[in-house]
Formats: structure tokens, sequence, C-alpha cells
């Protein structure tokens, strides 16, 4: 059994941050198993390194360890490069060089990972990719591709249900999602997350319920990859007194401003709900 927590160094981190990778940790333990720390930094533009520093002094000092060397995802470009040139040659993405304001214009919603895109440039083939363009996958020609039934594990605690993936129902909710960012050229969280949770050798995926909706998703691009599907498990948020979920914006609950200001992991353990 191998899990993993996988923040980003964008911001520091707080609350939230704490309950995943303790739920993540915990989860290891009860089934004697290995928690990995990945660090997802792919966000070339949001990225700093003293924000991965402080990633590694938090977790250690709530008490949380792992093995070494830790997978950093701004390594491994060129194997996700390898990924879309597959999906290129099955002819399953095409460039987009559409801004967010034309998406919003032509016509796109909002769903279960920001404006659903309505496929303006779905017609252009890669061949008519330009520098700066953002690579998206054709989700209609990857439900075809997928000749059976798609489904996954779902577990909470002791029960475990098995989820059907709709393909037709990813469409309406997502749109065809982009798998390199535009301008920047990075590899998007759908890609570098199914493509390393495949090279981790992750069993069981531990996260936030923010991602439940993306999972279908995953679980899609594993079949089209060849990967196998973990176990997933999607924990409850940590909100504030008026519900609103904690974020990176939130800089007051920041982990370092507790330390500083004198709780103990305890504390904290506490404060979101866990005894001790």
């Amino acid at each position: 059994m191998i899990t993993r927590f996988a923040p980003s160094p964008t911001g520091p981190l707080h609350l939230g941050h704490a309950y995943s990778a303790i739920t993540v940790w915990g989860v290891a333990g009860r089934l004697g198993g290995t928690a990995l720390l990945r660090i997802e930094d792919t966000d070339s533009s949001r990225v700093r390194p003293q924000h991965e520093a402080a990633i590694y002094e938090d977790l250690a000092w709530l008490g949380l360890h792992w093995p070494t060397p830790v997978l950093r995802q701004s390594e491994h470009y060129i194997d996700y490069d390898k990924v879309l040139k597959r999906l290129a040659t099955e002819g399953l993405i095409y460039p987009c060089s559409c801004s967010r304001r034309q998406v919003v214009d032509a016509g796109g919603v909002p769903g279960a990972d920001g404006i659903i895109y309505p496929g303006t440039c779905r017609i252009r083939s890669m061949s008519d990719a330009k520098p700066g363009d953002a690579l998206r996958l054709d989700l209609a020609k990857a439900a075809n591709r997928v000749a059976s039934a798609l489904t996954y594990r779902e577990t909470g605690g002791s029960e475990q249900k098995q989820i059907n993936v709709v393909p037709e129902r990813l469409i309406e909710i997502l749109g065809d999602p982009v798998l390199r960012r535009k301008d920047t050229g990075d590899p998007a969280y759908h890609l570098a997350c199914v493509h390393d949770d495949a090279r981790q050798a992750i069993t069981h995926v531990v996260r936030g319920m923010d991602l439940e909706a993306l999972t279908p998703l995953h679980v899609l691009l594993q079949a089209l990859l060849g990967l196998p599907t973990p176990i997933y498990h999607h924990h409850r948020l940590i909100t504030d007194g008026q519900g609103k979920r904690l974020a990176k914006i939130d800089k007051s609950k920041a982990l370092g401003r507790y330390r500083a200001e004198g709780l103990s992991p305890v504390d904290i353990r506490q404060m979101i709900g866990f005894d001790s």
C-alpha cells in the first residue's frame, strides 16, 4: 500500500493542508503502508523555492516523515512530453490558442474544473500547433477510444463502493481539459498527477473532496495510457467559521503563523478535528 501527499509550492501550507497530510499519513499507518511526499511544482509562474522549503519544515514540525528523494515534477518534463506525443500520435489532443476571455465570450460556462471549453479549436490538428498553444484532450474521441466500461473504487472508513465513469457526463461538466498549459508549456495537473501516481506505484489516492469531480477524468486518462487505477478516498475539507474553505490566499491561516505564535502540533491537530 502506497499513498502520497502532493502539495504545490505556490503558497504556504495552511490548516487544510495539515488536515490532508495527517489524513494521508494516518491511512498509510492504518493499512501498514507508506506515505510519500511529492512536490507538484509545475506551475512555473507561481512556484517559489521558499514555499517548497516551508513545506518540508511544516510537515516535519507536524511529526510526519517520508522516504527520500522526493519526486519534484519540474524535474520530469521530458516524461510528460512523451505522454503528450503518444496522445498526439493517437489523435486525442489538439492545440488551442484561446484565452480565458475568448472561452467565456464563446459561451463557456462554469464547470467542475473552471470554465467549460466550448470546443473552438477542436478542428485544429497537431500539425497546426504553434509556440504558446495549450494542448487539450478531445474528450469525445477519448471516450470513444475506451472500449470497456470504466469504474473505480471509492473508500470511506471501512466502507468501499464502486463508481461508474460516464464519459458523456464528463464532457458535460468538464469540456476538453487542458493537458499542457498555454504560454508556459507547463504540464497540467491532470496529466502530471496521473502519470506520477503510476510512476510511484500509488495504490491509494487520499485527497480532498474538491478533487472528487475530477477523478473520473483521471480514470479515463489511466485507461487511455494503460495505467493502473488506484483506490480513491476523498476526505472532508477544512472550513472557517462561516463555512468558507481555507485556501492558500488565506495567509492568516498559514501553519508558519501558528508555529510563530507558539502553538504545538497537538494544538493544530485539535484545531482541525484530530484528538491528538
